[in-house]
């Protein structure tokens, strides 16, 4: 997982609420086996549907922030959100809330959830196309007027994006503990370890 110290960047707004996995990606795409091809069906209704889908504009095309109304993320726990998130491109959603298990999978994936006011999210959503920084390290997200405002995150999965750990990595930073727990460890029947 690549670590997610400090994103610059334009904004990308969807002033909707309540988006739920669902409308970020559809079911029928959920047959692949993999983590990557996800992107090309991220909000497939909405942008095959309304004429003028307004992250389908060129503007917002390549924007690394999206931006979204309140609950985002809600519905079902699939993890192919997120996944289709990133693989659009996203690397931070900024919204006023988010659905628990929603924001969870994000961050395994090295996917940053931010949650601040309804008012600094108004400020994006009304500005955006405009440039804003993302900072992980300093908990702070400098909006296109300058101003800085706080967000607040948990402490442990905020060193695990900083440092790029996912949840295979933090096992492997504990191989040595595992090994000599497996080694001293004594079990009756076959030996199933390498030797």
């Amino acid at each position: 997982m690549e670590p997610i110290v400090r994103i610059t960047g334009q904004t990308a707004p969807l002033d909707r609420a309540n988006v739920d996995t669902d409308q970020i990606i559809p079911k029928q795409f959920l047959k692949r086996i993999e983590r990557t091809g996800f992107g090309e069906f991220l909000f497939y209704d909405w942008r095959n549907d309304e004429d003028d889908f307004i992250l389908e504009r060129p503007q917002f095309r390549t924007a690394p922030i999206l931006v979204a109304g309140e609950n985002f993320g809600s519905g079902s726990s699939r993890e192919h959100a997120p996944w289709a998130l990133q693989d659009w491109g996203y690397r931070v959603i900024i919204a006023p809330s988010f659905a628990d298990i929603f924001r969870s999978n994000c961050t395994k994936v090295g996917l940053l959830p931010v949650v601040l006011d309804a008012v600094d999210v108004r400020e994006l959503l009304d500005g955006a196309p405009a440039e804003a920084t993302v900072d992980l390290e300093s908990l702070t997200v400098t909006l296109p007027s300058g101003r800085v405002v706080p967000f607040s995150f948990d402490a442990t999965t905020r060193t695990n994006l900083l440092n790029g750990w996912d949840d295979i990595a933090l096992t492997l930073l504990r191989v040595g503990t595992i090994d000599v727990y497996e080694s001293e460890r004594e079990r009756p029947g076959p030996v199933t370890t390498a030797l």
